[in-house]
C-alpha cells in the first residue's frame, strides 16, 4: 500500500551522477549538508560543477536524493531483519531495536542522516525537512504496524512512545553518550509491551 509516506521511487542514475550522488552521501554524512560546497562535491566525484546542476539541477536536489538512497538501503536493511521474525509477535517489534543497532555499527556512527538534515535546516517546508520528517512518520507508523500485528492494545499510542525510544536511541548513538543504546531501547519497550521488570 502506497502512503504519503511511502518511500518514493530511486530513479536510474547516469555513472556520472552515481558518482556524483556516492561522493555527496558520503560527504553530507560525515560534514554535513551545509558544510559540504558543490565544487567539494565535484571534484570528490571527478566531474564538473555543469555535470551535478545537469544531473540533479541544484545541491538541495542533491542533498535529497542523499537522504533517500539512504532511507532506501535502511528500509530494505529492516524488512530483511523482520523477515526472520515470527509474523504478529512482540518479538518482532522488539526486533527494530536489534536490527538498527546493526545498521548503527555498520553505517551510522554519527548517527541518523535524517535528524542531523533536519537539524541544518529551519524551516519546515525546506525540501530537505520535509525528506526527513517522511521518513520519520514512515518509521513510526511501521512501529504502529508491527503492534497492530501483534494484538497490543492502544497500538497507535504505543508506537509513539516506542518511537521516542528509538529516535532517543539514534541521537544517543551520534553522541556516543553511553554504550548500546538500542539494547537499552528494547528493555525499556519491553517492559512496556510485555509488563517485564527491565
Amino acid at each position: 500500500m502506497t502512503t504519503e509516506n511511502s518511500p518514493e521511487a530511486i530513479p536510474h542514475y547516469t555513472p556520472g551522477a552515481e558518482r556524483l550522488l556516492a561522493a555527496a552521501s558520503d560527504l553530507f554524512y560525515r560534514e554535513g549538508i551545509h558544510a559540504v560546497g558543490v565544487d567539494a562535491i565535484a571534484a570528490a566525484a571527478g566531474v564538473t560543477k555543469k555535470t551535478l546542476y545537469d544531473r540533479f539541477g541544484s545541491k538541495e536536489a542533491l542533498a535529497v536524493a542523499y537522504l533517500r538512497g539512504r532511507d532506501a538501503r535502511w528500509r530494505e536493511f529492516l524488512e530483511q531483519g523482520l523477515a526472520l521474525q515470527a509474523p504478529g509477535s512482540v518479538d518482532r517489534v522488539l526486533a527494530v531495536f536489534d536490527i538498527s543497532a546493526r545498521w548503527a555499527v555498520a553505517n551510522s556512527s554519527k548517527g541518523c542522516s535524517a535528524i542531523n538534515a533536519r537539524a541544518e535546516t529551519d524551516d519546515a517546508a525546506h525540501p530537505v525537512a520535509v525528506e526527513a520528517i517522511r521518513q520519520k512518520k514512515w518509521m513510526r507508523d511501521v512501529f504502529e504496524r508491527l503492534c497492530r500485528d501483534a494484538g497490543i492494545a492502544g497500538a497507535d499510542r504505543v508506537a509513539d512512545i516506542l518511537m521516542l525510544l528509538y529516535e532517543g536511541a539514534l541521537v544517543t548513538v551520534g553522541m556516543g553518550t553511553f554504550a548500546d543504546p538500542f539494547a537499552a531501547g528494547r528493555t525499556a519497550a519491553n517492559t512496556i509491551l510485555r509488563g517485564d521488570a527491565p
